[in-house]
């Protein structure tokens, strides 16, 4: 089956010359001109990839990115104009998977989505093995046992969930509520503050430091992120 992308940036031209492009490789493309409507064509149209452009009317891409992240772990490109270090590293913290700066050539881009979809296809072959290893643990879920420096660490099936949740997307903020649906489905309310409990209570058990934490870190006004390489 084709890949879909969607392309969300309000360059005409560009817009008309990137799909034109990613056509000729087998790759649907839907676009849009704003981020009004992101979240709806996400919904609608399933994309596998959004390609998101930083500087957008009304609405800029990291406002989009920070309302997809909210519903979504759809993998997200940005492209911007800005080549600061600084916009980079805003865009991944709030979630992004990779960031292109402009000017850029449709085969770079091309080459940045086939890498970003490859790495979402290892993710999921990962899901279907018994294991999960990062930072240093080892996540049995045959067993749904953690394993820390070959030592069993007790965990209560929420605080299990949790974890796997973050081991399975290493080094990607994640919600509170994404948190909350991964580890415990759809059943629980908007205003449910109680993962803040769990992921300390995991910090007291997988950190050296608990107020220092290396493994899961806090991305202030986001989520939490687990560090694959503490």
């Amino acid at each position: 089956m084709r890949k879909k992308v969607l392309l969300v940036d309000d360059d005409e031209k560009l817009r008309k010359l990137l799909v034109e492009y990613l056509v000729s490789y087998d790759l649907q493309v839907v676009t849009l001109a704003d981020g009004e409507a992101v979240l709806k064509t996400i919904s609608q149209e399933e994309p596998e990839i959004v390609i998101l452009d930083v500087m957008l009317p009304g609405k800029d891409g990291l406002e989009v990115l920070k309302e997809i992240r909210s519903e979504s772990l759809v993998p997200v490109i940005m492209l911007t104009a800005k080549g600061e270090e600084a916009d980079r590293v805003v865009g991944l913290e709030l979630g992004a998977d990779d960031y292109l700066p402009k000017p850029f050539s449709p085969r770079e881009l091309l080459a940045r989505i086939k890498a970003v979809l490859r790495r979402g296809e290892r993710k999921a072959a990962n899901d279907e093995t018994l294991h999960i290893e990062a930072g240093g643990l080892v996540l049995d879920k045959a067993r749904q046992v953690l394993l820390l420096e070959d030592k069993e660490v007790a965990l209560s099936s929420t605080e299990y969930k949790v974890l796997k949740a973050l081991m399975e997307n290493p080094n990607r903020v994640l919600s509170r509520d994404q948190l909350m649906t991964l580890a415990q489905g759809k059943d629980f309310m908007a205003f449910d503050r109680s993962i803040d409990v769990h992921i300390s209570k995991l910090r007291a058990k997988l950190e050296s430091d608990p107020r220092s934490p290396r493994r899961i870190k806090t991305i202030w006004g986001s989520g939490y992120m687990f560090v694959s390489s503490p």
